[in-house]
C-alpha cells in the first residue's frame, strides 16, 4: 500500500507574532467556556433577573399593532413562574417550525440511513483538484447540513483524512471542516432543516406589523445562500493563511493514519487492534 505524503515539518515553530498572541489568548478564553447547556440556562436566569429589574420602569412606546403601551412582565413573579411551567409543554407544542421540521427530518432521515447523502459527500471531495481542496471542504461541510447533524459525524474526520493525504496538516482539514459544518448550521445555499426555523421567527416578527402576513421556509433563502458564499472565501483564507501556518511543526500524536482510520470507522479499529 503506498505511503500517505507527510504533512511539511520543515518550518519552524510559529512565529510570536501579535496575531499568534491574539489567537493564543482567544484559544484559552474559549477553553474556559461551560457546556452551551449552561451557557443558555444562564441567559435564562439573566433574562429573568433584568424582568425584575426593568418591571418598575414605565416605557413611553406603543406595540404597533395594538397601540398598547409596552410593559416589562417580571418573569420572576409567583403567577408568571407558575405560567411558565404550566405551559412549556404547550409552548414546545405550538413553536412554529416543529412540524415542518419533523416532516422534513422523515425525508432527510431516509436519505442519510440509506448511504445517499454520504455517498454524495465522499464522491464531491473525491473529485476536488487538490489546490481547491479547502474551499470544496467547506462547501461540502456546509452543503452536509442537509442530513441535519451528519456533517459533525461525517464530514469533520473526513477533512483530516482527505487533507492528511494531500500532505497537509490533518488538523488543518478537521478545522475547516468543523468550521464549514458550523457556519452551515444558519449559511447554506441547499434549502435544509434551519430553514423552517429562520422562517417561524421571521414570520412571528413580521406579524407584529402586520397580523395576516404569512411566509414560507424560503424566505431566508437569498441571505443564506449569500451567507454561504462569506463563509467559504473566510474559512478558506483563514485555513490556508492563519491556521495551517500555526501547526507547521505541530507533531500528530501516535500514528497519524490509524488516528484517522479511528475517527472515520471505530468499530473496525477497534475490532482489529483488540485481535492484535
Amino acid at each position: 500500500m503506498a505511503q500517505s505524503p507527510q504533512p511539511d515539518r520543515s518550518q519552524k515553530e510559529k512565529p510570536d507574532s501579535l496575531l499568534n498572541r491574539l489567537l493564543d489568548g482567544v484559544e484559552k478564553v474559549g477553553n474556559k467556556l461551560p457546556d452551551p447547556a449552561v451557557m443558555f440556562f444562564g441567559l435564562l436566569v439573566i433574562v429573568w433577573a433584568m424582568s425584575w429589574l426593568l418591571s418598575g420602569v414605565s416605557f413611553d412606546e406603543k406595540h404597533p399593532l395594538t397601540g398598547d403601551t409596552i410593559g416589562v412582565t417580571n418573569l420572576l413573579s409567583g403567577t408568571e413562574m407558575a405560567a411558565f411551567l404550566a405551559n412549556m409543554v404547550d409552548t414546545f407544542m405550538g413553536f412554529a417550525p416543529l412540524g415542518v421540521v419533523l416532516v422534513a427530518m422523515l425525508g432527510v432521515g431516509v436519505a442519510e440511513r440509506s448511504g445517499f447523502i454520504n455517498v454524495a459527500i465522499k464522491l464531491m471531495l473525491n473529485v476536488t483538484p487538490k489546490m481547491l481542496l479547502t474551499p470544496v471542504l467547506i462547501l461540502v461541510a456546509i452543503v452536509s447540513h442537509t442530513a441535519v447533524d451528519a456533517g459533525y459525524v461525517l464530514v469533520i474526520p473526513l477533512g483530516g483524512v482527505i487533507f492528511y493525504a494531500a500532505g497537509r496538516h490533518p488538523l488543518a482539514g478537521i478545522a475547516a471542516a468543523f468550521a464549514g459544518v458550523s457556519g452551515g448550521f444558519s449559511a447554506n445555499f441547499v434549502p435544509s432543516a434551519i430553514d423552517p426555523l429562520l422562517q417561524g421567527f421571521t414570520e412571528s416578527a413580521a406579524q407584529i406589523i402586520d397580523a395576516d402576513m404569512q411566509l414560507n421556509p424560503l424566505n431566508n433563502y437569498y441571505f443564506t445562500a449569500a451567507s454561504s458564499v462569506i463563509v467559504v472565501a473566510i474559512g478558506w483564507f483563514l485555513t490556508d493563511k492563519v491556521v495551517e501556518p500555526r501547526l507547521r511543526g505541530a507533531e500528530i500524536d501516535g500514528d497519524a493514519r490509524i488516528c484517522l482510520h479511528w475517527m472515520m470507522f471505530p468499530h473496525v479499529t477497534a475490532k482489529r487492534f483488540t485481535r492484535a
